[in-house]
């Protein structure tokens, strides 16, 4: 047994945020870096301990090696996340998909099975998917 305290929901926000970090198997700088923009300047995160990040990371990294790793950590997620934060979820894996200016098939899949496992209505996703977009245009 593990002496780590399990996860919290900040942590599965953060969890969710480096899923979409791996999910093309490309980890971006950019990707990182609004990682650390989001838990350094959102209100969720304004209590949280930034040193849990490497430790979330891990555990994220860690079951992506599995073969059931995603379903695993979606469980997780679904665990501790209330529902009032699953669309906060979807909004930061949307804009760690969009950070480095293009969403690569992979990373849409991906978000589509996060939204379809926090069961986010497709209007509303599709309203948080522009925001993202619009916010993450290039010249």
């Amino acid at each position: 047994m593990s002496d780590t305290p399990p996860l919290s929901a900040q942590d599965a926000l953060v969890a969710v945020m480096v899923a979409m970090t791996v999910a093309d198997e490309h980890v971006r700088t950019a990707e990182l870096v609004k990682i650390h923009a989001l838990v350094n300047h959102l209100p969720v995160f304004a209590d949280y301990d930034t040193d849990r990040l490497d430790r979330v990371s891990r555990t994220v990294f860690d079951l992506m090696d599995q073969e059931d790793g995603l379903d695993a950590l979606f469980g997780l997620i679904r665990e501790v996340l209330p529902e009032r934060l699953h669309e906060t979820a979807y909004a930061f894996a949307c804009d760690v998909a969009a950070s480095d200016g293009r969403v690569s098939e992979l990373e849409g899949r991906m978000l589509i099975e996060l939204r379809e496992e926090l069961v986010i209505d497709r209007l509303h996703a599709a309203a948080i998917e522009r925001g993202a977009r619009a916010r993450y245009q290039v010249l």
